[in-house]
């Protein structure tokens, strides 16, 4: 692995803590960290204070818009796909929905929820 991977990767498992801490103290349940599907990775799973099912993506950019931007339609379908998989094999966990968030680090964490619909 590269050295430049290397700090990618450690600035996205810092991204990762800080979105989870964030919605933790918002009363978010997180239910999974990096979970991995055949089709792609889920950065956080977590339940929102009134039961609905989130899948979080968290980015890490100099601004939060940029952040927000940089989930680019194609990396968005495959979260959903990745979603979809992760809830056929736990059906129970969608009962009362489930939506898309998205959690910028810049440098502060901010939560997007609901930041797109498939």
């Amino acid at each position: 692995m590269t050295e430049r991977r290397i700090k990618a990767e450690k600035r996205g498992r810092s991204g990762e803590t800080l979105a989870a801490l964030l919605l933790t103290l918002k009363g978010y349940r997180i239910l999974g960290r990096r979970v991995r599907t055949k089709v792609g990775e889920i950065d956080l799973v977590a339940r929102s204070p009134r039961g609905v099912l989130c899948f979080v993506e968290v980015k890490a950019r100099p601004s939060a818009r940029e952040a927000v931007e940089s989930v680019s339609p194609r990396q968005q379908a495959r979260i959903t796909r990745a979603a979809d998989l992760y809830v056929a094999a736990r059906p129970a966990l969608a009962a009362r929905g489930m939506r898309f968030d998205v959690v910028t680090v810049a440098p502060l964490p901010k939560h997007f929820p609901d930041a797109w619909r498939p």
